[in-house]
Formats: C-alpha cells, structure tokens, sequence
C-alpha cells in the first residue's frame, strides 16, 4: 500500500474503508492556521513519543501543570506583605447582610489606621468555611458570634455564666492561634418567625406552640439545619413534631414565606426583613438559644503584626447595639444600598448614625438593570471571570489531550481515566472548594483554579479519547507503511484527523466551566459569582441578574468563538467529519 502525506488518498487494503486525508496545499492559509491551531498539541503529544508502540504499554501519567505547592504557616508573626511591601490585611464575611456590612465596617476603620493594605474577601461562604480560612491564616479577622463559636466551632458544653462561658472561649481559641475582641454591642440571635397575620390566626406566640401544629410548613436555611445549636438541637429541646425542613437560602427565604410557600422560618434578631415583611419573632419560652453577641475573630499575633491597625478595630467595640446594626442592614436590604455604601453611615466615634436617618436613607430607588451591569466593577468582574475560565481551561487541555491519548491507546488507562474524571463532575462544588481551602491553606484563585480544572477534564479527556479511537485502521497503517515512528504517526495523522472532536471537547468545557467559575467568588477568587451571590444575600433580582446576564453572555461568546475557531483551524474536508 502507497501513501503519501501532503493531500493524496491512501489506498486501502482490500475491504477496507476510503476516508480521505485532508487536501492542504503547503503553503495555503488553511494549512498555516491548521498548523498554529496544532501546534499546543505537538508539544503535548511530544511528551508521550517515548512511549512504546507495544499495545497497552503505559506511560508516565501526567502531573497536573500549574498547582501550586500548599502554603505552610510555619511562623505565626509572619507579615504579610503586598507587592509595594506594606504590610496587609485580610478581612473575611460569611454569606448574608450583616457579615458583609460589618466587614466593610471594619475594612474602613483599619484602611484609616494607615499602617497596612486592607482587602475585604466577601462571602466566603458558611461558618466551617470562613473558619477554616481564618485558622490556616488566609484571612486575618472576622465577625462571629459567641454562641456559634460555643456551640458549633469548640462544642463547649453548656456554661453555667457569662464569666465561664468568657473563658472558655478564650481557652479554646488559644488552643487554636486565635482570639477574639470583646462583645461590638449587640446580640444577633437566632429565632423562628412567623407572618404575624398567620401567628395571630393559629394562636402561635411561642415555639412551643408550634408543637401542636404539625402541618406547618418549615423553611429553613442549610446552615441552621446542619448546625450543632440549629434544627437537630430546637427540634429535641421543644419535642417539635416535624422532620427536616426543606432548605432554604437566606435571601429568598423571606419572600417564600410572603407568598406562602412557607409558614415558618429562621431568622436572626436583628435582619431588617421582620419589620419589612411584618413578621412575628416566637418567644424562645424554654431558653435553648444562646446569647449570639458579635465579636471580632482574628489571629492571636494581629496585635503585634499590626498595633495600629488592631487599636483602630478594637474602637468598634461596643459601638453597635441591635437598633443600629438592624437600621444598617435596611440601608442595604430595603434601601438597595451597597455593603460598602451601607457601612459608610457607620461612625466609629458614635456608632450609627442614628435610626431615623437610616431608615429614611433605606426607602431609595433602587437602580436599573443597566446601570447594575455596567457597575464600577464590572472590568474587574470581567477580568477575574476569565482568568478563572481560561487559565483553568489551559491546564485542562494540558492534562486532558495527554490523558486522551493514553486512553486511546491503552485499554487498562480507559478502565480508570474515565471513570476518574467522570466521578470528579459528581463532587458538589462547595464541597470540593472547602476540601481545596484546607488542602492548599489558603483561600481566593489557587484553590478556585484547581477545582475548575479538575471540572473541565471530562469532556476533554473523553473527546481526545473517542476521536483517537474513530480514525479507520487503514490510515494508521499507512502511518506505517511510511516507517513512521509513533510520535511522528501521532502528530502527522492521529491528532490532525481527531482535532475536530478534540476542540469539540474543549469547547464543552470552556462553556462549563463559565457557568461553574461564579462559584469561585464564595471563596474569594472574584468574578461574576461575587453579584450572583450579593443578589441572593440581599434577595434583589437586579444585582442577581447583574452577575448572572454577563456570565451567561461569556458563555455564549465562548461558543461563538470555538466555532470560529473550529471554521478557521479545520481543513474543510474534516469540519463535517467530527468523531
């Protein structure tokens, strides 16, 4: 059998199919734009030419490029420095109203001090993530609440005093590096709400009422339900006749239970949405809710790292009381304010700026649709969206085409490679991000990166795979026939007829891995995701749709631009042949 490579039909043995090889002059446009859209996958091939041709012979696996080592905290009184060498500070905010507020609070009243960068990351995410950042030192300082860090932090037992429950904290935190401030002054705590229209109809005042009304319909958010002083704990201490609630987020909770979806829901004493909504708060008549008062969470060598900066936080004590922080919460909530705009009414000499003005302030027009898109922030949304997409997209190529071709050629690399990459799509994205935070020790764009590419193997790896597999046998025995070696057949025949499923694969993945990249924002890598999750926390459709209309548009330019990609690198003999 004769075969030439630049344009000729191989003859076929006999029986054997016909598929041309694609007819490219040398120097046409097509063949040079062939060759670029080819050349990342020479280089990638070249790392597999050593490979035997002996069937299921088995490579090196490839490492995944790009991941950076875990960061050790190997001294507490290491600064933190910027790329200007000032000092810096990281500000965490768990994912509702008052964290982010109280954040901006704080990231004002350090940035006064002078002495240091100060960075807010917002909405990290729940308890166990925020935490975890702070005690693997990728964030400095936080605002908890005492009775999450007695109950579900440190699982202290029940203190028999305010002093014994002081104490204990301190002790506990210790043990951990940290420490916390004394109370900011007021006591967010947890509480069940009902609408008072609907309480006063079934006679509902107290939570033990509702033990006599197993029909109502509970909401709850995942967190409540999930922690050690939440749902498990309320249900037994009131012998509550129902089973787990359905989950809710914060954010929308308030206008399911408006519309009633649902009769009862979590709240915390201090959210602007129970006036709002005209909720009833049910008297906690057995005392099972701690006192939740705020505090500062930091790291045990703050004060010395920064003292400027720790006395100008340390100001916020006992500044707040609930009147205030709930009048703050309205300015975002119900005013449709910024966090940062709604901290701005902040004093720190004086504490809020006084109810009246804040609730007046919160009855403002909220914005447009546009203008909420074409924000101030919108370059650097845009920016941090497809550094997250595309560098994630990079290292998948750069593992997945490799991973692709040993599969291709090895039937014991298929048996697990797929089944692998294809158990990683079923991991819940928070889920692997928390795991990520604490294997890497750090928060923001490594972990964010790592777990989209891992999200972005599958289609690439499975379409390298299935393209490989489709070319006929006869042109891979033309390959031969020449005396090709195995990387030369690889990079002259293999990949060139299999480059239409390839790119398919990829385009997949780039298009998914835009919409997952909005997750990156819970842990501080910024993008789109940071509105999304802003919409959800303040339950405004605007600043929603603000992150979630550009991402969906990215998605779709994606598309476009493979395609293009795909008309313009592809001979046109192979752009109807896709594996």
């Amino acid at each position: 059998m004769s075969t030439t490579l630049d344009g000729a039909r191989p003859t076929p043995a006999v029986g054997g199919p016909s598929v041309p090889l694609a007819r490219v002059a040398p120097g046409s446009t097509s063949a040079r734009a062939h060759r670029l859209a080819l050349g990342a996958l020479l280089i990638l091939a070249s790392l597999l030419s050593p490979v035997s041709t002996v069937s299921g012979a088995r490579p090196d696996v490839p490492t995944v490029a790009g991941a950076a080592p875990a960061a050790t905290n190997t001294a507490a009184t290491t600064t933190v420095t910027t790329n200007s060498g000032s000092p810096q500070l990281t500000i965490g905010s768990k994912r509702f109203t008052e964290s982010y507020i109280l954040a901006e609070v704080a990231r004002r009243a350090a940035s006064a001090a002078g002495e240091a960068t100060v960075r807010h990351e917002q909405g990290l995410g729940n308890t166990g993530i925020v935490f975890a950042a702070l005690a693997s030192g990728a964030i400095d300082v936080y605002v908890e609440y005492t009775g999450t860090l007695a109950r579900e932090i440190l699982r202290l037992p029940d203190p028999d005093d305010a002093a014994a429950l002081a104490a204990g904290l301190a002790a506990g935190l210790k043990a951990r590096g940290l420490s916390m401030s004394r109370p900011l002054g007021f006591n967010n705590t947890y509480a069940l709400a009902m609408k008072a229209t609907v309480a006063d109809k079934l006679g509902i005042a107290r939570l033990s009422d509702l033990a006599a009304r197993p029909a109502l319909r509970l909401g709850l958010t995942q967190e409540f339900i999930g922690r050690a002083d939440g749902w498990a704990g309320l249900r037994r201490h009131y012998a509550l006749p129902f089973g787990t609630p359905r989950g809710v987020d914060h954010g929308i909770k308030f206008t399911a239970l408006a519309s009633n979806q649902l009769d009862v829901i979590d709240v915390y004493s201090t959210d602007a949405a129970i006036e709002r909504y005209g909720l009833r708060v049910l008297e906690d008549d057995r005392a099972y809710f701690p006192r939740y008062d705020a505090v500062l969470l930091y790291r045990a060598d703050l004060p010395a790292r920064l003292p400027r900066t720790f006395a100008a936080l340390r100001a916020l004590e006992g500044r707040f009381d609930d009147a205030s922080m709930r009048a703050l919460n309205a300015r975002a909530e119900v005013g449709g304010e910024s966090f940062a705009q709604a901290a701005s009414a902040f004093t720190i000499g004086a504490g809020a700026t006084g109810q009246a003005p804040v609730i007046a302030a919160a009855a403002a027009a909220q914005r447009s649709l546009y203008s909420a898109v074409f924000d101030a922030d919108f370059a650097r949304l845009t920016m941090e969206h497809m550094v997250l997409v595309f560098v994630s997209l990079a290292l998948s190529i750069v593992a997945g085409v490799p991973l692709g071709v040993w599969c291709a050629n090895s039937a014991a690399a298929r048996r697990w490679v797929l089944p692998a990459v294809g158990l990683i799509q079923t991991v819940p994205s928070l889920a692997l991000l928390a795991f990520l935070i604490t294997f890497y020790s750090r928060i923001g764009l490594v972990p964010a990166l790592t777990a989209l590419f891992l999200y972005g193997l599958l289609p690439i790896v499975r379409n390298t795979c299935a393209g490989l597999e489709a070319i006929p046998q006869a042109l891979r025995d033309s390959g031969r026939a020449l005396g090709l070696p195995r990387g030369a057949r690889l990079l002259r025949i293999e990949l060139p007829l299999a480059l239409g499923s390839i790119l398919a694969g990829v385009q997949t993945s780039a298009v998914i891995n835009v919409g997952t990249a909005t997750i990156a924002a819970f842990i501080g890598a910024g993008g789109y995701g940071e509105r999304i999750a802003t919409g959800l926390a303040l339950n405004d459709t605007t600043v929603l749709l603000a992150g979630a209309l550009p991402a969906a548009a990215l998605a779709l330019l994606v598309q476009l631009g493979f395609g293009t990609l795909e008309r313009w690198a592809l001979p046109a003999p192979l752009r109807g042949v896709r594996q």
